[in-house]
């Protein structure tokens, strides 16, 4: 395992079984399980509408693992880590897209409409998560989406929430309207469809909620509500996005 020190958890470089190359997050960095539950469910809805988001694979890993690891704070975090973490496919060569010019205008008004639909706070220009590959941007890091599941609020107001610092976020500069965006993917954003991204979480992720059932079934209300109602959270992306253009 290479450790990738960036932000507040600690990503690795592993190689699994599989033969393949992953960025693995670990269920037992400061962020806790939550984060990767929304690293799947954004991750994985993303890639269902077209959007530009690495594969997601499920890594068991066995916390004997740190017995051969000489950093200490990777050995504590493989310990605490037993079982199922979270893989993102390794894009080699990648780097980070921190201006967004020359991104389509079309596909910035995708992500643009989705950040705002899952919540997803870390798209700033202070912190794009974008990466450039073979020219291409892709969508990395979605821990800090769907933050309402910290504390959840009551339905209403989940579906009705706007998303906090929007005028920040880091394409909006370079978005078209946003209008067309949910004329074409909103209806897609249906309970079928969401509830069989949220199956993909394990259940030892949400084992914290008392009835995990329940926990799955708030995801996919949260989701399809906001997607069938987007006046009260699209409104006020549209207006920052105008006065941005």
């Amino acid at each position: 395992m290479l450790p990738l020190r960036e932000g507040g958890s600690l990503p690795g470089l592993v190689e699994a079984d599989d033969l393949g190359t992953y960025v693995v997050k670990f269920r037992g960095a400061g962020q806790g399980r939550l984060a990767l539950v929304a690293e799947v469910v954004v991750g994985e809805l993303g890639r269902r509408l077209g959007l530009p988001v690495p594969d997601l694979v499920l890594v068991d890993v066995d916390p004997a693992l740190a017995a051969a690891e000489p950093d200490e704070e990777v050995q504590d975090l493989l310990r605490a880590s037993p079982g199922l973490n979270l893989g993102l496919d390794y894009l080699p060569g990648a780097l980070g897209l921190e201006r967004p010019d020359g991104v389509d205008p079309d596909l910035a008004a995708r992500i643009v409409w989705f950040d705002s639909l899952v919540l997803n706070v870390d798209r700033s220009w202070r912190n794009p998560n974008l990466l450039r590959w073979h020219g291409d941007p892709w969508l990395i890091d979605h821990g800090a989406a769907l933050y309402l599941h910290h504390d959840w609020p009551p339905r209403e107001q989940a579906a009705t929430r706007s998303l906090p610092g929007a005028a920040d976020h880091v394409l909006l500069p370079v978005a078209g309207p946003l209008a067309a965006v949910q004329a074409e993917l909103g209806p897609v954003v249906a309970a079928d469809l969401v509830r069989d991204v949220v199956a993909l979480v394990p259940d030892e992720w949400l084992e914290a909620r008392a009835d995990v059932a329940s926990a799955r079934s708030a995801y996919v209300d949260l989701l399809t509500d906001r997607a069938a109602n987007p006046t009260p959270w699209l409104d006020p992306v549209e207006v920052a996005r105008a006065a941005r253009v």
